[in-house]
């Protein structure tokens, strides 16, 4: 067992892994902490699997997972979360933009109290079109869909307890939700500025084009914080709600057939509602919407129990598993 644990996704980053290696166990030598560093390479297309296992076997401390393919930023943070063993957690990415001297400001604030403790690029070092503008939409939307506002949702360089973060799973572009989802199961957050530097090497490898992906992911950890052990309450409502006004429509042609039995002529002049697509549209609210969202919504509930008691399951796979030989 450590005090830290230091997990960082490394896709395509043969360049910046030796700099990286070294600024992380210069900013931890200065800490009183035991320590491991947890490299996840994300089925990198070039050397940089060559390049962990060379800095591994010159440093002590590390430990190293090696994917069968790519799979995700988000499955790499999730599989170097759970093969570390640290009571706190800190992720940061290796492309040298967080800066590991950060570290020790994240464990402070973390001391007082918080179970999370998120990093602000305050000063980001980005274009401002395809990166910041982005950045900053995407931050207000999350934060007032989830409730938890933060500046910054998109820095990687973050801390969390080990009792925290063990309960979050993570799918799909998930982990920048982190920090919503650990205060969905009664962790506090807080945030604090971090350095932020130029990408020194390469491009980024995680872009805008996952923006789409990112705002269905937002749902979903909308509707886990809202309704997942709930979903009745989400579908039943919409179905409540059809029902209700194709009612409202049955009663009108109830209504104007009533009226015009006795009355002699019909409320809205010409043909009877009975004889207009009222009469088709109102049994169909009925029965092909109010009824439907009903079903679904049962479902969703019995698929609901069914994950919240089936087995977990990686999204990811790995193929190797290396420590230094001097840990």
């Amino acid at each position: 067992m450590h005090d830290l644990s230091i997990v960082v996704p490394v896709y395509n980053e043969e360049e910046s892994v030796p700099r990286l290696c070294e600024a992380i166990e210069a900013a931890l030598r200065k800490l009183s902490k035991s320590y491991e560093i947890v490299l996840v390479d994300d089925g990198s297309s070039d050397r940089s699997w060559e390049v962990m296992c060379a800095e591994a076997e010159r440093r002590p401390h590390f430990k190293l997972i090696q994917f069968r393919r790519n799979f995700g930023q988000t499955a790499a943070m999730a599989a170097g979360i759970n093969e570390s063993d640290g009571d706190v957690v800190i992720t940061l990415d290796a492309d040298l933009q967080n800066d590991p001297a950060d570290i020790p400001a994240l464990l402070d604030k973390l001391a007082e109290g918080y179970d999370v403790v998120s990093g602000w690029r305050k000063n980001r070092q980005d274009t401002f079109i395809n990166r910041k503008l982005p950045s900053m939409i995407a931050n207000r939307i999350i934060g007032h869909m989830t409730g938890v506002r933060l500046h910054d949702y998109g820095c990687s360089l973050k801390a969390y307890r080990r009792e925290i973060i063990s309960q979050v799973h993570l799918y799909g572009e998930m982990h920048r939700f982190i920090p919503a989802l650990c205060r969905w199961v009664g962790g506090t957050v807080a945030e604090i500025p971090v350095q932020h530097h130029a990408r020194q090497f390469g491009q980024s490898k995680y872009g805008i084009s996952r923006t789409f992906r990112v705002v269905l992911d937002l749902m979903t950890v909308k509707f886990l914080m809202t309704y997942s052990t709930r979903p009745i309450q989400v579908f039943g409502k919409i179905g409540l709600w059809c029902g209700f006004f194709a009612a409202l429509l049955l009663g009108l042609v109830g209504l104007e057939a009533f009226a015009a039995l006795f009355g002699g002529g019909a409320w809205f002049g010409g043909d009877l509602l009975v004889k207009r697509p009222f009469w088709i549209i109102t049994p169909l609210m009925f029965l092909g919407f109010s009824l439907q969202f009903i079903v679904l919504g049962l479902m969703a509930e019995l698929t609901t129990r069914t994950y919240h008691e089936s087995q977990n399951k990686q999204i990811y796979a790995i193929r190797e598993v290396r420590t230094s030989k001097n840990a």
